[in-house]
């Protein structure tokens, strides 16, 4: 038998390497949904008996040392888990929930988090919903209910209905937020540039996690040159979703009507420079300010044909009073990004 390697070994490897990853996969997901089956049973269990006798305290605390006892190897019968359990039934009163809707594909730790952090029924199986399909860990899971994703996403005024065709204009819409929180920069007025960067360096799964998926980053300050003259757009990204460029403008202070004005002109070049017709949509833009009156905006948007949204973005209290210019905010935040993109697959 030969030893030499066939040409399409390599092919044939990642093939197999593919199949291995996807089996596991589905093992894993699989042990998930029987594991939370379970717990959903034993939930089940003490809310019937609850309702028919005096289960309190000191009978779960009982269950749960006999089951541990029972099942030294098996973590989960904590008194505060078994709690979690009844709970759990409760929320999702139906078993088939756990086949048939996003919750029944998620950790048990997201679980416990939904019901906890919130109490709106629609909203659990929202966040449940993109935890699921955008595979968010607990600590992303965390920040996203923490800034109140469910009102920000989508929520920028926007001029996409009527510079896009549809759907363009509403997948664009869902790019976008109002406000931005990008409170976790913590910057300070009297900061220096290198100590700014090392902060967003530091903050960089949170950054990225903030502008959301499918954002690829591809430079700051990116020049565009335009007859004889020279331009410089804050920040470029590529939607790799989307297949559309977005180029983000940054201002530290209120919405001005000549800000929309700016960033029209720069998404016309890139759309006109670097968009490769027949394979990608049409170029947007997002402006982030510190403040904004939204009639002024809406007059504004509808002054322009290029497709522009506007977004406010909070920082914390006192680094709201004194504000660096933004080309050091864009500056360092793109610095950032490029520097630590490789680290973003590690937050699982």
């Amino acid at each position: 038998m030969s030893d030499l390697v066939p040409d399409d070994y390599a092919e044939v490897l990642a093939d197999l390497k593919r199949q291995v990853h996807l089996a596991r996969f589905r093992v894993q997901r699989a042990a998930n949904t029987e594991l939370l089956r379970l717990w959903w049973r034993v939930g089940r269990t003490i809310l019937d008996r609850q309702r028919q006798e005096p289960w309190g305290s000191g009978v779960l605390r009982r269950l749960a040392d006999d089951l541990r006892s029972e099942f030294p190897t098996m973590k989960g019968f904590s008194l505060a888990n078994l709690k979690s359990m009844r709970r759990f039934a409760e929320t999702w009163p139906s078993e088939d929930a756990i086949g048939q809707q996003a919750v029944g594909q998620l950790p048990w730790g997201h679980v416990v988090m939904l019901m906890e952090r919130l109490d709106d029924q629609q909203l659990r199986d929202w966040y449940a919903g993109k935890a699921a399909y955008h595979q968010w860990s607990r600590a992303v899971l965390q920040h996203q209910i923490a800034t109140r994703l469910h009102a920000r996403e989508g929520a920028a005024p926007t001029n996409f209905a009527g510079a896009l065709e549809q759907p363009g204009s509403e997948l664009a819409q869902q790019i976008t937020k109002d406000p931005y929180a990008l409170d976790f920069l913590a910057i300070d007025g009297d900061t220096s540039e290198r100590a700014l960067e090392d902060r967003l360096v530091d903050r960089i799964i949170e950054t990225l996690r903030e502008l959301g998926p499918g954002f690829a980053f591809i430079g700051r300050q990116v020049q565009l040159t335009v007859g004889q003259s020279e331009f410089y757009v804050d920040l470029l990204f590529f939607h790799v979703e989307q297949l559309r460029y977005v180029v983000i403008e940054l201002k530290t202070t209120p919405f001005a009507p000549s800000d929309t004005g700016q960033l029209s002109f720069y998404v016309k070049v890139v759309d006109e420079q670097l968009r490769i017709r027949g394979k990608h949509e049409p170029t947007v833009g997002i402006l982030l300010v510190a403040d904004k009156d939204d009639a002024v905006v809406r007059y504004a948007l509808a002054s322009t044909t290029q497709p522009v949204a506007v977004s406010r973005y909070e920082l914390g209290e006192e680094e709201q009073k004194a504000l660096p210019d933004e080309e050091a905010i864009a500056r360092a935040f793109a610095d950032e990004i490029a520097r630590g993109t490789s680290d973003v697959g590690k937050e699982r």
